[in-house]
């Protein structure tokens, strides 16, 4: 996940490979629930792990219930309808599937027991999100449901009362289908002698959530009786009953957009998205037909899709999305690629979502150039020939994340290439904490659309420290390639090979297996970062690094580290021989003495011995050497920014680059 402030999206291109979906966020807390109302362990298998799943499982270890996670398990021992707790406060953050469920099933309890007494509250915008019509349902059956903050919305306290069940709850439909839901996961808990009848009000929006909750509630032996989607009857006597272990299907609305991009990128090879299929629960897996619907072609089998481009532009639609709610968002972006303007109605639930999801999505819509009309029920968006860099805001919303991800794909579409930053990217957390990562594996870029910083400078300048603080900040990956020399000679070393033997090192340098983890280098997997730091070993780089062979045959590895969403390299030459083109160059200055003192406290700390006087003349040697060899000489890029830290913390360093590198982007004042 990249828990920083923002996330630059290059120029995308063509897509192929295979994800592996998370598990579905509206099954996974439904069966936590289940689970802690239940007797008995419940072994759930791939829950998923994301923020409001967290909340969940937080607030049933509060009211009782033992909890063990291992790998793909979560063993849930159920407190059975009796809460450890007569009392608590329970944070459920932005989870709308925490919040609406726990307030009804603990509404129930406090009734069955005197002096429970539970307060729920979350994240601001939490109680910005109504929940009035669940209130007016629970005190209409009886129970005491005070609003602390404003009526109608969290936070809540729950204190009791007594159940009146003689008559039908009358529940409203058209505003959310979760208030349905909440009754339906917490009435079964008060369903003694008489059977327990709900009653819809009005039209029934999102009604494959209820599916799903329907299809849950069985498995744990609650057989709900209905009559079309206006009345539901919870028989007498029911109770929960562990049906042991459950599998968690994928989720079905972040498969969209995966989904999306195949039929968007999947040009040469199919996108395979497992963790869903045709066997799938939940209602949004119907976002393939609307997907069809605009040219997609898709291959589906029980737990997976194959997906790839079929009609390019995508078909116009103008599609009822009430089944799809959440799923039906990523539908909006796609309308950029579309031949004709694209119309989605019927998703007035949109607006009281994480945001108001009609009026972000329009109004990041046009940040990226789009022409967009929205009404209180439906969005129409105007496909679009021409990008705008653009800072997206995401509004704490992982789903307005994950959807204007897709605009980044204009190439396809013949547009100018251009940037698009995601802003708190680390949204997605609430469902796909791994979003962006699984993204960047399956997709292609243009290298040259990769950003590279480069940072040259002379040996123990701080080099790697400032690249490491610099890519932390932007989310890039790190290549070190003075560390990839002194690895090349430690490697050799290993291998018994002479520095000098250039033949040999070549070979060694070719076999090697690298990666760069921060400021940790792992050579076949094993750290060897503070080896690298030995000074026989930075003798010996310095000596490696004077062969072209060796040069030549690192050439291709380190340009390789150049990924998606950009690199952070540092060295000698980064900016001078292997990426002349980076947009921003800085080499890196300090006096020999700053070098060396910084160097002998590194040592020291380590309990290596040394003389800060025998330090600073190797210093002095090695940058007299490495300024004089024929290949790749220490000299800055002609386009470099000079900075010169000799008196300068790293924090201040790092800000200095970041500083640099926003210059240079095109999001200006709006660049979040």
């Amino acid at each position: 996940m990249y828990d920083i402030p923002h996330l630059d999206l290059p120029p995308l291109g063509a897509a192929a490979g295979t994800v592996r979906l998370p598990g579905s966020k509206s099954i996974s807390n439904r069966l936590l629930l289940l689970a802690g109302l239940s007797q008995g362990r419940t072994t759930l298998v791939d829950l998923l792990d994301s923020d409001d799943t967290r909340v969940m499982l937080a607030a049933l270890r509060t009211l009782g219930c033992t909890i063990e996670q291992d790998g793909r398990l979560t063993r849930i021992d159920g407190f059975a309808g009796q809460p450890a707790v007569a009392e608590a406060e329970l944070f459920l953050g932005n989870a709308g599937t925490a919040m609406r469920p726990l307030t009804a099933a603990l509404a129930v309890l406090t009734t069955q027991a005197d002096g429970r007494r539970y307060t729920l509250k979350g994240v601001p915008r939490m109680h910005e999100r109504p929940i009035g019509d669940l209130v007016d349902a629970l005190r209409g059956l009886g129970v005491t449901v005070d609003c602390l903050g404003n009526e109608g919305y969290p936070p809540l306290r729950l204190a009791g009362g007594r159940l009146d069940l003689a008559a039908p709850v009358k529940v409203r439909g058209d505003v959310s289908s979760q208030f349905l839901t909440a009754l339906l996961l917490a009435l079964p808990l008060a369903a003694g002698q008489a059977d327990v009848v709900i009653e819809v009000v009005g039209e029934l929006i999102s009604k494959p959530y209820i599916e799903i909750t329907l299809n849950l509630l069985e498995r744990f032996g609650i057989a709900v009786r209905r009559e079309g989607w206006a009345r539901f009857t919870i028989p007498a006597g029911s109770r929960y009953v562990t049906p042991g272990e459950v599998h968690v299907e994928g989720d079905a609305s972040s498969a969209s957009y995966f989904i999306a991009l195949g039929a968007l990128a999947g040009v040469d090879a199919p996108v395979r998205i497992e963790g869903v299929g045709s066997a799938s629960i939940q209602g949004d897996i119907r976002f393939v037909e609307a997907a069809e619907a605009m040219g997609a072609q898709v291959q589906a089998e029980a737990n997976a899709l194959e997906v790839r481009r079929g009609a390019w532009p995508l078909r116009a639609i103008d599609m009822d999305c009430n089944a799809i709610p959440d799923a039906a968002m990523t539908l909006a972006v796609m309308a950029l690629y579309a031949d004709g303007p694209c119309t989605l109605r019927n998703i007035a639930s949109w607006r009281v979502k994480e945001t108001d999801r009609i009026a972000a999505m329009a109004a990041e819509l046009r940040k990226v150039g789009a022409q967009v009309e929205e009404g209180v029920d439906f969005i129409r968006v105007w496909p679009l020939d021409v990008f705008r860099p653009a800072a997206i805001h995401t509004y704490d919303d992982h789903r307005m994340a994950m959807c204007l991800s897709l605009a980044a794909f204009h190439p396809l579409k013949g547009a100018a290439p251009v940037p698009t930053r995601i802003l708190d990217p680390k949204c997605v957390a609430k469902t796909f904490p791994d979003y962006f990562e699984t993204l960047f594996e399956v997709v292609s870029v243009d290298p040259a659309h990769i950003p590279v910083i480069t940072i040259d400078g002379p040996t123990a300048s701080g080099k790697g420290t400032l690249a490491a603080g610099v890519a932390e900040r932007l989310g890039y990956h790190t290549l070190d390639s003075g560390s990839l020399y002194r690895v090349t000679a430690l490697a050799a070393r290993s291998a018994g090979v002479a520095p000098e033997d250039e033949a040999g090192v070549v070979a060694v340098a070719r076999a090697m297996k690298l990666q760069f983890a921060g400021v940790q280098v792992l050579l076949d997997g094993v750290d060897v970062s503070d080896q690298l730091r030995e000074e026989q070993i930075g003798a010996m780089a310095s000596q490696v690094a004077a062969h072209p062979a060796v040069r030549a045959a690192l050439f291709d590895l380190q340009c390789a580290f150049r990924q998606l969403p950009g690199l952070v390299a540092d060295g000698r030459d980064m900016g001078t021989v292997i990426f002349p083109a980076a947009p921003l160059k800085v080499f890196l200055t300090a006096t020999a003495a700053a070098r060396a003192e910084r160097r002998h406290k590194q040592l020291i700390s380590k309990g290596i011995p040394a003389s800060l006087a025998d330090l600073r003349a190797d210093l002095e040697a090695r940058d007299a050497r490495d300024r004089g060899r024929s290949t790749a000489p220490l000299k800055p890029a002609e386009d470099a920014l000079l900075l010169d830290n000799s008196l300068v913390g790293i924090d201040a360093s790092v800000q200095q680059v970041v500083d640099w590198w926003e210059a240079r982007l095109p999001f200006g004042a709006h660049a979040g």
